[in-house]
């Protein structure tokens, strides 16, 4: 993702701290916590024992003031522009600590900080300071969801249609409760009966599961030493598609020989026959049989040649 894809006035300003990777870390506040557990889309389990965003509101008690003025202004005043990219730039560190608890997952930090902003964004022209909630307990859920979407949209290595995303995740949330009511791994049956939904399709989607991240040919087979690696068992470049084209190139040709020259490259070529034996076979000379041969042997080549 580039630094054009965060939207509004305060790209500039937002986009090159982010991408530097200065001072932004160093001032998010370490207090502030989101769900650390993250499935496979990017969604967060809900950890009872994280304490509130609202620990953290102390520490932007400043922008308070600024949010509500921010708010109580005319979308066309002059001065909104400003206010808005204060709070922005004054709410940053939540949106970078924020992407820190999703990095390691596959995706670069770069692109999850500038995503986090882009929620950031959106939680700062979408607040209404008169509903009487604080600021972080909406922003924080913003981010949060924007970061967990760009997970479900990006964070596959192969495309998955979203009807399969969707409920691959939903039956990931149902096996924990059925494994533990039944006591063992739920059959795909009984996840489709509590979802509601076909075995087919919970069936499928169990298969686009193990799309989301792909394997490495050099990741090892096994713990001990000298184990294979995933590479190693992978079938090599099979060596008959290069005459593919030769093959396609001299295929009209040989339609358009005679039956028995034809039959003569076959003894030649595919039988290993010697000329003397393809002579005894077909009723014709040895000489006959070498002429033949030239001749045919030519017309391929000139067809081969002509073709490139």
């Amino acid at each position: 993702m580039s630094g054009a894809s965060i939207a509004g006035d305060a790209t500039a300003q937002i986009a090159s701290p982010l991408m530097a990777g200065g001072s932004v870390a160093a001032n998010a506040p370490a207090d502030l916590h989101v769900p650390g557990q993250l499935s496979q889309d990017g969604a967060a389990a809900a950890d009872p024992s994280t304490p509130s965003p609202r620990t953290a509101q102390g520490k932007y008690e400043h922008l308070i003031p600024l949010q509500r003025r921010y708010a109580e202004l005319a979308p066309h005043d002059p001065d909104r522009r400003w206010r808005r990219e204060q709070l922005i730039s004054g709410y940053l560190p939540v949106a970078e600590h924020i992407a820190r608890r999703f990095a390691g997952r596959g995706e670069p930090l770069d692109d999850l900080v500038q995503v986090a902003t882009v929620g950031l964004i959106n939680a700062v022209d979408r607040f209404e300071p008169a509903r009487g909630s604080k600021f972080l307990s909406f922003a924080v859920p913003t981010i949060t969801g924007e970061v967990r979407r760009y997970f479900r949209d990006h964070g596959w290595s192969t495309r998955v249609p979203r009807r399969l995303k969707d409920l691959n995740l939903a039956i990931r949330s149902t096996l924990g409760e059925l494994s533990q009511q039944l006591g063992r791994a739920p059959r795909p049956s009984e996840i489709a009966d509590r979802l509601g939904v076909p075995v087919s399709e919970v069936i499928e989607a169990l298969q686009a599961g193990k799309a989301y991240r792909g394997s490495s040919l050099d990741d090892m087979l096994g713990c001990r030493e000298g184990s294979a690696t995933l590479g190693e068992f992978v079938s090599a470049l099979d060596a008959q598609l290069a005459r593919i084209d030769h093959r396609e190139t001299l295929r009209p040709v040989l339609a358009e020989l005679t039956p028995r020259d034809r039959t003569i490259l076959i003894l030649r070529f595919f039988h290993q026959l010697t000329q003397a034996q393809i002579a005894a076979r077909v009723g014709i000379s040895q000489m006959h049989v070498s002429r033949v041969l030239r001749r045919t042997l030519t017309l391929l080549r000139n067809s081969i040649s002509s073709s490139e």
